[in-house]
């Protein structure tokens, strides 16, 4: 199988994530898209005192209905930080036959190298890199750490090939400016997350009384 992952503390999910992983499953022929939301994030702190169960069940009720759209729970399987690294191995090992094809903001890509572990991520999955407001990739190559930049060389439509055989491609998409930490404001504030969420995830969030000061 084609497999697209899609990892992130999701804290909520909105609509700008289901557009990433719709417009990265166009793009590259993706025959899945599997949302992995973090357990215990390495890079930033869990804001909102929201739990994994609870996270889970939101991305749960947001793809609930697309075809291609799945969810695990690989992460919460595991004890401390939830490293990319030791996720994308995972399912390399549980999923050998697999394509593997890692979903990634070109904030994200652009801050690679501070990752643990990061070049090993090449190794173990085809990046996706999905064009983000106010992070552009003009210089592929040389905007990658100086530890991997020779393992790379400009392949077709300027992909980058790693010495693996694996893959970075870029994709240039619409581009929702939707942050979760502003919805978190929003709900802060008694305001609405309509049109910003599906329905059934600010449903949840309103039933369980979540992000309120």
């Amino acid at each position: 199988m084609k497999l697209g992952l899609l990892g992130g503390t999701f804290n909520p999910i909105h609509l700008a994530h289901l557009r990433i992983a719709e417009a990265a499953r166009e793009a590259v022929g993706l025959e899945q898209v599997l949302f992995i939301p973090a357990a215990d994030p390495p890079h930033k702190p869990l804001a909102g005192g929201v739990s994994f169960e609870q996270r889970y069940e939101m991305v749960r009720r947001a793809i609930s209905g697309h075809p291609s759209f799945a969810i695990s729970n690989i992460e919460a399987k595991r004890r401390g930080k939830s490293y990319t690294v030791e996720t994308l191995a995972a399912l390399r090992t549980e999923r050998p036959a697999d394509e593997l094809h890692f979903i990634v903001g070109s904030d994200s890509f652009l801050e690679i190298g501070l990752w643990h572990r990061f070049a090993e991520i090449f190794t173990l999955a085809s990046l996706v890199v999905m064009t983000r407001p106010g992070s552009v990739v003009t210089e592929p190559i040389q905007q990658l750490p100086t530890e991997v930049r020779s393992q790379f060389t400009r392949g077709k439509a300027g992909d980058l090939v790693h010495v693996s055989g694996q893959t970075i491609r870029f994709v240039e998409d619409c581009r929702l400016e939707i942050s979760s930490s502003g919805l978190r404001e929003l709900v802060a504030a008694g305001r609405s997350l309509r049109y910003l969420v599906p329905p059934a995830v600010e449903t949840y969030i309103v039933q369980k009384g979540l992000y309120r000061p």
